[in-house]
């Protein structure tokens, strides 16, 4: 069984909006319930633990009662950065593995969830080509990067609780920092098999508005049409 660890602790500060955007209407319901409802139809998750600021606790207990999420719901604060956060909600998981994910990406499928869940390794993240050049620079270039041996890391992610739980630990007093978190873990435990899983185009991040149009017509094309 799994717990799934859902980050909605972001301010959304690139929307410039006065809420932060997993609590926008996307398609006519919050960004963060398109995750909550596909995570209730999957029965190998036994809990979820959504990390999130303390203000936004009451409206999401309102939400997830209106949209009839019944799975076992805990709350996590929010940490200052990502990886705080995403420690915070490991910190209350009580099943051997976990599941993380982030409330700004709304468009992943239950299928796409289960391909995860199916997958043998224990530990796996999601995952796709990088279909353009990147260069390494800052105002000069500085080097070129082989895109062929590079991914452009998506989520979803399942883990091993104790293995990614200890790394967190480590890199907090240390005082290291990530951008996410199979890489966190590669870099305590190089010897771990991290297992990549080719992930979905329509697997995006809500970041800005522009991105919010575009998961307008992602959802009309791939999921309104498919009911």
């Amino acid at each position: 069984m799994y717990t799934f660890v859902l980050l909605s602790g972001g301010v959304g500060s690139r929307m410039h909006n006065n809420i932060p955007k997993q609590y926008m209407l996307l398609a006519g319901k919050p960004m963060i319930m398109h995750v909550l409802e596909k995570v209730e139809l999957l029965e190998a998750i036994s809990k979820i633990v959504i990390v999130c600021a303390d203000e936004y606790r009451t409206s999401l207990n309102l939400m997830l009662e209106q949209y009839g999420i019944n799975k076992p719901v805990e709350f996590a604060p929010a940490g200052k950065t990502r990886q705080a956060s995403v420690l915070s909600g490991l910190r209350c998981v009580d099943t051997p593995d976990v599941i993380v994910h982030e409330a700004a990406r709304p468009f992943v499928k239950v299928e796409d969830y289960l391909e995860l869940i199916d997958e043998p390794q224990e530990n796996a993240i999601v995952g796709s080509e990088i279909p353009f050049t990147v260069l390494e620079g800052h105002e000069f270039v500085e080097g070129v990067l082989d895109r062929s041996t590079l991914v452009n890391v998506q989520l979803p992610q399942k883990y091993n609780t104790r293995l990614i739980l200890e790394a967190h630990e480590k890199a907090e007093a240390e005082g290291l920092f990530f951008t996410e978190d199979a890489s966190l873990l590669f870099h305590y435990n190089p010897d771990t098999r991290i297992k990549i899983i080719k992930g979905k185009e329509y697997d995006i991040k809500i970041t800005t508005r522009i991105d919010m149009l575009s998961g307008e017509i992602i959802y009309d094309e791939i999921f309104r049409r498919r009911k």
